[in-house]
């Protein structure tokens, strides 16, 4: 890759996906593939490749959606070069959180669908720390969802059973332990259910994920606190919003 100093990409701190932002002038990348899916959005310029033997141009606000084994490359589409977010996910992950259907597939290579543009700005939104992997695996569900629902893919849907009393028993431990860093690991454990399958469940009873339920608890402690005369600081740090990330 050919850099000059108005050119930089910085990688985000590790949690279990690989998270990029760059900025490019002219050419940035030839082409390449990755046995992961690759997908970002553009914040700044427009940002062009070629993909699946056609040439695209992605303006601020639109995702792309690079399948795995893909070929494609980079270029600024004028002088002023571009700059974006990128994630990277494992293919398998996606189609574990789907329950083994097909893989969904963005058949232009560009979506503005507000849907999966919340997704992608969820788990690109803060690059400056590490997500925690509640945090995180809220966010690829989402992501997983919206990738579903915009995709190309036909394949059949299964209804599955809800495990209530799994739901409900990790329900109970995140209000009895919000200041802790409850790990996801734990609550599979708790639930004796993997963590997709505790995810739908548990979004399907209580309309939130587990890691979006906890924060609401914090925040009400942290109401409670400010009440009690606490600074907004100690409140925080009370309530357990403290670094979570592991």
């Amino acid at each position: 890759m050919t850099t000059t100093r108005s050119d930089w990409c910085v990688q985000s701190p590790l949690a279990h996906i690989e998270r990029i932002e760059a900025r490019f002038q002219g050419h940035a990348y030839s082409m390449h593939r990755h046995d992961t899916y690759a997908i970002g959005i553009t914040l700044q310029g427009i940002q062009s490749f070629h993909y699946r033997s056609t040439h695209l141009s992605s303006v601020p606000g639109t995702v792309i959606v690079v399948h795995p084994d893909e070929l494609h490359d980079g270029h600024a589409g004028d002088e002023q070069g571009f700059q974006y977010r990128m994630l990277y996910v494992r293919p398998a992950l996606i189609q574990s959180i789907l329950g083994g259907r097909s893989l969904p597939y963005l058949e232009g290579g560009l979506s503005r669908d507000p849907r999966l543009v919340r997704a992608v700005q969820a788990l690109l939104s803060d690059m400056t720390h590490a997500t925690c992997a509640l945090e995180e695996t809220d966010g690829l569900f989402d992501l997983a969802m919206a990738l579903d629902a915009t995709g190309d893919t036909k394949a059949p849907r299964t209804r599955q059973s809800i495990n209530h009393t799994a739901a409900e028993r990790v329900r109970q431990y995140l209000d009895a332990h919000w200041q802790d860093n409850v790990s996801l690991e734990l609550l599979e454990t708790l639930a004796d259910r993997e963590r997709w399958s505790l995810s739908k469940d548990f979004r399907a009873l209580f309309g939130t994920s587990p890691y979006r339920y906890l924060t609401l608890r914090r925040l009400d402690h942290t109401r409670q606190f400010i009440a009690e005369q606490a600074s907004l600081s100690e409140a925080a740090f009370r309530a357990g919003f403290a670094d979570q990330a592991t």
